[in-house]
């Protein structure tokens, strides 16, 4: 959720902004919808207001160009009035509304006026259809005008405070879209914890006039993430120079982020738009800090084509394996460790905050066990961060936040802290979505200080482990078999099926009741040949099978090959983690209960769990006896007195 402004004054001037959907949109457009109108206004207005002091200039200087392209064109501009963006319109929006007519045409016309590096945003806005439906409802001239009187000139307005009342407009916006804001929104206080976590290691390193940082979003939405992290970073160290990356599919999305981080003085192509799992725009290139809130269950399968290609390519950010199609947030898990600084590239290394459900914790598909397996041996995991359910706009389920690091604090290596934060909220006034919970500062501060002390934090809610708790060994586990040798009327009946079995196999199969069903092998083509008879191999397995009886007094099981018979119905799967001593936990978990158990190391499958839940689980205490008594009591009276009331009537 938005945090307050930072002063009443933004605070008003986001209120006038917003109060265009009373005066102008209502039952124009849906309620929902107002944002996607107020918002690329609102841009517009900041964009032409932060070019007003030198646009007859630029306009002039362009003009002398010629026809150069336009790359070039942006690129002069920039050299000579170190502007990154530019508009050679002779309108604006003041001039548009000073008259009622061809309103829409003209503010095209403006529109096409800026430079090529920011058309996309328009585009990706809508922004010509949704000027049209303004203008058809007779309602364009209005909007024009109510933005035209809006002061956001720099000098009234700085970056950080524009900032404000741009976040304060999206809020608004996000608010009547509730769910829907879950898709390209993540929530103020979930950015601010990742944050928080993901620069506190990074205090000493971070001071000093040279200090530099780049800050990556694969999925970066409206921009939020990288907004936040910046704003962190400058609050340390206000001289840092801080390099924003992001890339986002979604054209709304784009729009938002895109605009957001230019309005606040940031880069035209600080986010480019793109598929980042089918083309990675940032290929070849790491990062100091890397944030995501990837979708969660997202289906790949339109992208599987490409994917399974790049997998091919050993080393490569999805090599390390592919999980089912229906999901696909383990490939951003994946894609954003691949993005992290190695540690001799800048000497302190890259970290990630990247937020999941709890599917790539557990799920056990050979695709994400082998991404975990990779993650595990690699030592990138540094944290994992359970947070209150119902945080996000499009989800009320469990959600965590994974923090990678490819350059641990030594007292850090080798080992990974799990910390629930799950306790850690306050219940919003309105739910927005699904959203119905906040952390405020203090419920963050509580992750963060548990963070901070390691091994030294609450156990109730930080448990620090190894790599090896969460690789564990699937052993198969049996109980050999106690044989006797039975004869039956019902084993001759089953062998006289064979062609190989006659009747005077029936006398020898007599002669061998009681003999150790082990020495079978041996002793049933003795005295078969004895008597003239052939006993095939196939014959001496029939008979062992027909005459096998179970009997806990005989000796353990051999087949003919001298291999093991596994007991009916007793066949398990021990799961221990490769931190045990095999034996040891064979020991103490199975063979009190069964002390004939056997295992097969050779048959044992490699694999990877991090139980977060089950770590963290406290059984409750039953209620004692007494009061489930006096509540029995109680409820036996209160059902005496409504059979009386029944009675009377």
């Amino acid at each position: 959720m938005a945090e307050p402004m930072a002063t009443s004054r933004n605070a008003t001037t986001a209120r006038i902004v917003w109060d265009t959907a009373d005066k102008f949109l209502r039952n124009i457009v849906d309620e929902e919808d107002y944002g996607d109108y107020i918002l690329p206004f609102t841009v517009l207005r900041r964009l032409e207001c932060m070019l007003a002091n030198s646009k007859d200039e630029v306009t002039e200087f362009v003009t002398s160009l010629g026809a150069l392209p336009p790359h070039l064109i942006d690129i002069a501009v920039k050299d000579r009035f170190k502007l990154s963006f530019y508009n050679i319109s002779p309108l604006d929006l003041p001039t548009i509304a000073s008259v009622d007519d061809n309103v829409e045409k003209s503010l095209k016309s403006y529109i096409a006026g800026f430079s090529n590096n920011i058309a996309d945003i328009w585009v990706s806005f809508d922004f010509a259809r949704r000027a049209k439906v303004l203008a058809e409802a007779n309602r364009l001239h209005a909007v024009v005008k109510h933005f035209s009187t809006l002061d956001l000139a720099p000098t009234k307005l700085e970056n950080t405070a524009m900032g404000d009342v741009f976040e304060d407009v999206m809020y608004r916006a996000f608010n009547k879209k509730g769910k829907a804001a879950g898709n390209f929104y993540t929530p103020r206080d979930a950015i601010k914890l990742m944050v928080d976590i993901l620069i506190t290691n990074d205090d000493d390193t971070l001071a000093g006039e040279s200090a530099a940082r780049s800050i990556y979003d694969p999925t970066a939405g409206s921009g939020g993430m990288l907004l936040v992290a910046q704003e962190a970073l400058r609050r340390m160290n206000e001289k840092i120079d801080v390099t924003l990356y992001g890339q986002e599919l979604m054209p709304s999305a784009f729009a938002l982020g895109k605009a957001d981080l230019l309005i606040q003085g940031g880069r035209p192509d600080a986010i480019k738009k793109g598929n980042t799992l089918v083309e990675d725009l940032y290929e070849g290139q790491t990062f100091d800090y890397v944030l995501s809130n990837p979708p969660f269950g997202m289906d790949w399968s339109v992208d599987q084509e490409s994917v399974r290609e790049q997998a091919k390519v050993l080393g490569s950010r999805f090599s390390h394996g592919l999980p089912s199609t229906s999901d696909g947030q383990m490939l951003f898990l994946a894609h954003c460790a691949s993005k992290l600084s190695p540690a001799e590239t800048n000497g302190q290394g890259g970290r990630a905050a990247v937020v999941s459900n709890a599917s790539p914790l557990f799920n056990s598909d050979k695709g994400p066990n082998g991404i975990r397996q990779w993650l595990l041996e690699e030592d990138l995991i540094d944290a994992i961060i359970g947070l209150p359910t119902s945080m996000f706009y499009g989800t009320g389920i469990a959600t965590y936040v994974w923090i990678l690091d490819t350059n641990k604090d030594p007292e850090r290596k080798h080992k990974i802290q799990l910390i629930d934060g799950s306790g850690q909220w306050e219940s919003l006034r309105k739910p927005m979505g699904d959203k119905r919970r906040e952390m405020s500062e203090a419920d963050r501060s509580v992750v963060l200080e548990a963070y901070k002390a390691f091994e030294h934090a609450d156990p109730a809610i930080s448990r620090v482990m190894t790599p090896n708790d969460f690789m564990y060994r699937d052993v198969p586990v049996y109980k050999q078999a106690r044989i006797a040798t039975r004869f039956s009327e019902t084993a001759v009946d089953t062998l006289r099926t064979r062609r190989d079995f006659t009747d005077a196999h029936v006398a020898v199969l007599e002669s061998l009741d009681g003999t150790p069903w082990n020495e079978l092998p041996k002793l049933f083509p003795q005295a078969a040949k004895a008597a003239g008879l052939k006993t095939p191999l196939g014959l001496i397995d029939a008979v062992m099978a027909a005459m096998a009886v179970a009997d806990d007094s005989a000796p353990q099981a051999v087949d003919r090959k001298g291999n093991p018979v596994i007991a009916d119905g007793w066949k398990i799967t021990e799961r221990v983690q490769l931190s045990e001593d095999l034996v040891e936990h064979m020991k103490r978990e199975v063979l009190p209960y069964a002390p004939d158990a056997k295992w097969d190391v050779a048959k044992a499958k490699d694999g990877t769990d991090i139980p977060f839940t089950r770590i963290f689980y406290v059984p409750e205490d039953p209620r004692p006896l007494s009061e489930i008594d006096d509540g029995v009591q109680m409820l036996m009276g209160e059902l005496a007195e409504m059979f009386k009331a029944v009675s009377k009537e």
